[in-house]
């Protein structure tokens, strides 16, 4: 009987002991994410391991169904129970041959996402600038019309004050609307660097044939023109455009609060073909890949729901983020989408963008500092502001928060953006692992606050928020402009 006694009295001790057991608290789970991710992150053999093995991950090609199924065997691996592949069909674009002569001579080019299936075009070649409006504002009416415009990628010096740069696709867009017959895009990165990437800003073909020339040789034009002389350009292409299935990979990690609110995690798997995508948007989506390795290793409870979301068809028109929120807006699921974190070619984070209307302005600035203070390689900056042309895109235009990492890469590896030189040697190991230990303990946060720091937006405050933003313009040449 004592005996007995005495056991019950341990036991309860031990019981009320357990109970006693102090929280851990957030600096020190920020800790112990930093100790295993440094020591256990998958991020950078992952990455190398996809890229020597599947190459280019193209969107509806054989290469993109292997790296949609990489993922989600890797989800699997780290311990995800529900790991779903969301399927969505559209039509994909890819190149086939192309032939550039330029006054006779042959010239290397590139295609641009969406041209024609086939295109057979010469023409006369001028001068359009930046290619903006305010650039055919200043030339005389018509005159680009039937002819084939020489474009700068970027905002050439000299430009006027204030000047503001448009996407590839916009420039093109603007240039059929003044009736050109073909678009010769020169880029801005020296030693004949060529880029692709889409020149659809609706992710259909195009009417006109659209190329990419070297930097070098773009000026070079520009010079003969400027003296007068005419340049006559022919351009044949085939391409292919055909109806695909392509596939999301979503890893659910269950919230054991508010399951039913959801936070994602996103950034696009697919990349072009002229290499292996390795830094767009290899960086960004294998460093996802093992920011949800770390939340199974570390045993991280969120109390929000996360969903991590390797996205397709970025590339070609942000087609598997729009299918998303289609569907969340079909089923009446988006109010539940509480925010959306974006990676699209960040690295090495030292701060944060919050897109969207904030409440709490404190929220990300308290939680940096406790990040700084596990290493001071962060440095807390932050950001309140947004563009476009990313998988964040859909989901802003619906008013939900955005989040984005501020990077601290190597500006020089962004040479190779959409260009045949983007592999894995401009890898960075301890930059990848960066991000994925930062992006850890700044999900963890986000997913665990008491109470959000940005609340969706209504229509009206997503309006102003894309016009503070200087997104009207842009939104507006590609149709995406809902507020007429």
């Amino acid at each position: 009987m004592k005996v007995n006694k005495l056991l019950s009295i341990a036991l309860l001790l031990v019981v009320a002991l357990a109970s006693c057991k102090k929280e851990e608290t957030r600096p020190e789970i920020f800790s112990r994410i930093n100790a295993e991710v440094l020591q256990n992150s998958k991020a950078y053999t992952t990455l190398e391991e996809a890229t020597s093995t599947i190459g280019h991950r193209l969107t509806g090609s054989e290469n993109g169904k292997k790296a949609e199924e990489y993922t989600y065997t890797k989800f699997k691996e780290y311990g995800f129970d529900d790991v779903q592949y969301q399927e969505f069909e559209t039509k994909a674009w890819s190149r086939g041959t192309i032939d550039v002569t330029i006054d006779g001579e042959s010239v290397k080019a590139v295609t641009l996402g969406h041209a024609p299936v086939e295109a057979d075009v010469t023409g006369e070649l001028i001068d359009m600038g930046n290619g903006l409006e305010a650039d055919y504002a200043a030339a005389k009416p018509g005159v680009a019309k039937d002819k084939i415009v020489l474009i700068y990628i970027s905002v050439l010096e000299g430009s006027p004050e204030g000047t503001r740069n448009l996407h590839r696709s916009e420039k093109t867009a603007i240039a059929i609307k003044h009736g050109a017959k073909g678009v010769v895009i020169f880029n801005q990165v020296d030693g004949g660097v060529l880029l692709t990437g889409t020149a659809s800003v609706t992710g259909e073909l195009i009417p006109i044939p659209a190329i990419c020339i070297g930097k070098e040789k773009g000026f070079e034009l520009k010079e003969k023109l400027k003296a007068g002389k005419e340049v006559e350009v022919h351009i044949q292409m085939t391409n292919n455009s055909d109806l695909i299935k392509a596939r999301n990979v979503i890893a659910t990690l269950k919230g054991s609060d508010l399951p039913d609110e959801k936070i994602i995690i996103g950034g696009h798997l697919d990349s072009w073909d002229l290499a292996t995508g390795a830094i767009d948007n290899g960086i960004g989506s294998f460093a996802i890949l093992d920011i949800a390795r770390a939340f199974k290793a570390n045993k991280l409870q969120p109390k929000r729901t996360i969903q991590f979301v390797m996205f397709m068809g970025e590339e070609q028109g942000l087609l598997g983020s729009t299918h998303m929120v289609r569907e969340a807006v079909e089923k009446g699921t988006i109010e539940n989408i509480k925010y959306m974190f974006n990676i699209d070619m960040g690295g090495n984070p030292i701060g944060v963008n919050a897109g969207g209307k904030l409440n709490d302005t404190t929220f990300f600035k308290t939680i940096g500092e406790e990040i700084a203070a596990v290493d001071t390689l962060y440095k807390n900056r932050f950001g309140n502001r947004s563009g476009l042309h990313s998988d964040h895109q859909p989901f802003m235009l619906e008013g939900v928060p955005i989040l984005s990492i501020i990077g601290n890469l190597d500006r020089s590896i962004y040479r190779c953006y959409h260009a045949d030189c983007d592999d894995f040697d401009l890898v960075n190991k301890d930059h990848i692992t960066n991000t994925a230990r930062f992006g850890t303990m700044i999900l963890f946060a986000l997913a665990n606050a008491k109470t959000l720091p940005a609340n969706k937006m209504d229509s009206e405050t997503t309006k102003q928020f894309m016009i503070d933003n200087n997104l009207e313009e842009p939104l507006r040449i590609a149709g995406d402009w809902k507020w007429d």
